[in-house]
């Protein structure tokens, strides 16, 4: 036994209480990974090269190994911070340098130009959309949210599905009479239903739909826009439409309408634009004997909206939640993998930068292949056991003491010989 033995086993000890230490003071860092000391043994060759010693000179640190194991994932009330459930690492750029760098902190912000980033500034990476929320794969580069708001779009489409009451009586006074039917009169009608359709300027007209039973299976359908007839004239209205329903009453026809919304001025005093053409569609409609219900109403329309909100997917899409109730895709987060993730190198910031040995970055969106999905309003916490890395601590501890025992030990035998006479 030498000192050579004793000395190395300290410096090894005392290193493995540094990756412990680090370790712990890293428990609550948001996704933070583990590393593990790994050690190996030292043995000298004889000069000749014929062998080595049996008898080994010490140990030494083969190196310090990343544990890149899921962290558990916690709630959040931030919409920005994301958890990667599974594997792969955000993509984030440093606009210092134009470094990419990789990480699987995702406690995002929005800087003061719109730009998502980290605590370190560094811009979050990921595919644009165009206007229309399209997402474009390709080449990534950093996300912006939109600061405008969203453009609002004339209704071309009105989709109403419900039950016409077969048992209800003939309201249709007949063509020779005039008017055939008034709209403030309830009893020319048997059913009246409204919504709310806009013209290209994103104002709200009043669309109405009067149900007019003619036959045992046949409707007139007559509609106004704030409040003036869509077809004939208002002291002659006639209908859009005369619906005819089969015997058992299961379908209709005609399904679709063309309708042309004239311009007009709304209930709050705008003028609003003419709306044409528009597609009336009433697929679905039934006439049982029930009692008149209107089961889907549907039209493409909006208002102008502004910017009130974003979610993310579970596929890294950002959605953007606009205050007239529209959501589109403002682009969505593309994430990396690696062959090797153990040979990145960390470079503190929550941050790795790739090395020879890991590989190219292998890229995607989340979910696909090996990349986990993303979670958002939640983060991944530290992957460190704290019970674990105190129990080695207490081992590393006794292990420093018994190489400082070994070189006692040795001090001592030397001593020894030095005291024979």
């Amino acid at each position: 036994m030498s000192f050579q033995q004793g000395l190395s086993g300290l410096n090894v000890m005392s290193k493995n209480l540094d990756v412990i230490g680090n370790n712990i003071a890293n428990a609550s860092t948001v996704g933070a990974k583990s590393s593990r000391a790994e050690f190996a043994d030292l043995y000298a060759n004889a000069l000749s090269g014929a062998g080595s010693s049996p008898v080994g000179i010490g140990v030494q640190m083969a190196t310090v190994a990343q544990q890149f194991t899921q962290g558990n994932i916690t709630a959040t009330d931030n919409s920005l911070d994301v958890a990667i459930n599974g594997g792969g690492f955000f993509q984030l750029t440093d606009p210092t340098t134009g470094e990419t760098v990789y990480s699987r902190n995702g406690q995002f912000k929005l800087d003061k130009t719109g730009y998502i980033v980290n605590d370190q500034g560094q811009k979050l990476l990921g595919y644009g959309a165009d206007a229309n929320g399209n997402v474009i794969q390709g080449a990534t580069s950093a996300m912006q949210l939109p600061t405008s708001g969203i453009s609002p779009q004339a209704t071309t489409k009105v989709a109403n599905e419900f039950n016409l009451d077969s048992r209800e009586q003939v309201t249709d006074p007949g063509a020779s009479a005039s008017p055939r039917i008034n709209f403030t009169d309830s009893t020319t009608f048997n059913q009246a239903r409204s919504m709310t359709v806009y013209d290209a300027k994103g104002q709200p007209v009043s669309l109405s739909f009067y149900y007019q039973k003619t036959g045992d299976d046949t409707w007139n359908v007559y509609a106004t826009a704030n409040g003036k007839t869509l077809s004939g004239s208002d002291s002659a209205p006639t209908p859009i439409q005369t619906l005819t329903f089969s015997p058992d009453g299961s379908t209709v026809s005609p399904t679709t309408t063309t309708l042309s919304i004239p311009a007009s001025t709304n209930s709050s005093g705008a003028a609003t634009l003419a709306i044409d053409p528009v597609t009336w569609d009433v697929t679905g409609s039934t006439q049982y004997g029930s009692v008149f219900a209107l089961t889907n109403q549907t039209q493409d329309g909006f208002a102008p909206g502004q910017l009130t909100g974003v979610t993310i997917g579970n596929d890294g899409v950002l959605l953007a939640r606009y205050s007239n109730g529209q959501t589109k895709a403002a682009g969505q987060i593309e994430t990396a993998t690696f062959r090797n993730v153990q040979g990145l190198q960390p470079i503190g910031g929550n941050a790795w930068r790739l090395t020879s040995n890991s590989g190219d970055p292998i890229k995607g969106v989340p979910g696909s292949g090996n990349l986990g999905t993303l979670q958002s309003g939640a983060v991944e916490d530290s992957n460190v056991d704290l019970t674990g890395e105190l129990v080695n601590m207490i081992t590393a501890q006794r292990n420093y003491q018994a190489n400082a025992q070994t070189i006692k030990t040795m001090d001592q035998v030397m001593q020894t010989l030095v005291n024979l006479r």
